[in-house]
């Protein structure tokens, strides 16, 4: 897995007194490698325990959290460029964050969920806060349903059979006698692609309802 490290090093620039925005413009501009990277490294350092503690309420497992973390990081780096500036950069963080996030559950979605007796035993052994145990079960639903809503039943049965059961891909389109060219990969690669351009639908809702919502406590 690759990772985005982060350095302990002082930026060459001063880059501790700039807004993320500032540092993102001045990083653009750059034309010295070295100090392009301080830059980088600076807005991110500033953001990764922030980051980290998003992953961990919705992953609820602090070394999945780790690795959620890192992988966020690492698509907000490879996708900076595309950082508009028409929100706080925080907010375009943490929605690459939510994104990334809804994704993995997604691959989960059909894992088996405890209840009763033993979803009280593992709230009580973790320390989990209830709020957060709410929040992910919250989640979890809202992925069920945009996955059904999405995506059709070979997909399903192939996220399933791959992602919760753990079953090979091979194994899979051979069990469902699938007869494409790329087998059950082309399903997998169908159902992300459809599952991304769901989240991106939701997140547009989001930001619209946000701006109106904005525009009526101006109005008032």
């Amino acid at each position: 897995m690759l990772r985005c490290e982060l350095s302990n090093t002082e930026p060459i620039y001063s880059a501790t007194q700039a807004s993320d925005e500032e540092l993102i413009e001045r990083c653009r501009k750059e034309a010295d490698p070295e100090l392009r990277a301080s830059l980088v490294n600076e807005l991110f350092r500033r953001h990764y325990q922030k980051v980290s503690l998003w992953c961990l309420r919705l992953a609820g497992n602090q070394d999945l959290a780790a690795d959620w973390a890192q992988d966020v990081l690492l698509k907000a780096f490879r996708g900076l460029q595309s950082f508009k500036g028409g929100s706080k950069f925080s907010t375009w963080l943490y929605t690459v964050a939510r994104n990334h996030c809804y994704t993995q559950i997604a691959h989960m979605a059909c894992s088996p969920t405890m209840t009763g007796d033993a979803a009280e035993a593992s709230l009580t052994e973790s320390g989990d806060d209830p709020y957060q145990l709410l929040e992910r079960k919250q989640t979890k639903e809202y992925v069920m349903g945009l996955l059904a809503d999405s995506l059709d039943e070979t997909e399903l049965t192939v996220m399933s059979l791959h992602y919760a059961q753990g079953i090979p891909l091979d194994a899979v389109s051979r069990m469902l006698q699938l007869e494409n060219t790329s087998g059950a990969k082309a399903y997998i690669v169908s159902a992300k692609r459809k599952v991304t351009r769901a989240l991106e639908r939701a997140e547009s809702r989001f930001q619209d309802r946000r701006r109106r919502e904005q525009g009526d406590v101006r109005n008032q």
